[in-house]
């Protein structure tokens, strides 16, 4: 009986960790950072003071605090997401404001024939599929194309025993 306890002890604890603490507008960017730990990045766009936090599983989900210039907090989201990417305007987006966007990408890349640079972001495309944002950029640093697909690294590739299994593992 006092393993059952303690495995159903350890899945509420569980629970509770994974619950994202109550950040609210208005709060201080020290109340905020007590609550979330240290952000991942910190950026400035104009008055404002911007902090990442990256989280989930293979870094598919990054919510950004930002703060105004008293250092008071006007929102926290979560920016992975297929409605933000929307935002993004070819040939008018910058690289600088798809940091402050969307934060570091996962992974970057060049693509010489076509003399773009490449930042790819792991997210869930709608909530629901591993997916990969490609945000093109020419040498001025302006977008000049998006293309998202699967994420390639999270597609099963082996069968065994009737399971799928992911490509890679981390």
């Amino acid at each position: 009986m006092s393993i059952l306890l303690s495995c159903l002890l350890i899945g509420l604890t569980g629970c509770a960790v994974m619950r994202a603490p109550s950040i609210l507008p208005g709060q201080s960017e020290a109340e905020v950072v007590s609550a979330l730990g240290v952000p991942s990045a910190r950026y400035r766009d104009g008055d404002d003071s911007v902090l990442a936090y990256v989280r989930g599983p293979w870094g598919q989900q990054t919510y950004m605090a930002r703060f105004d210039a008293s250092g008071r907090l006007k929102a926290y989201e979560q920016v992975l997401t297929t409605q933000k990417f929307a935002t993004v305007k070819i040939g008018a987006t910058t690289q600088q404001d798809i940091l402050h966007m969307f934060g570091r990408p996962a992974e970057t890349s060049y693509l010489s024939l076509s003399d773009l640079t490449v930042w790819t972001y792991r997210y869930k495309e709608n909530g629901v599929w591993d997916s990969m944002m490609h945000v093109h950029f020419d040498r001025n640093g302006i977008v000049r194309k998006m293309m998202n697909g699967p994420d390639t690294w999270l597609e099963p590739r082996e069968e065994l025993l009737g399971h799928s299994f992911p490509r890679h593992v981390r």
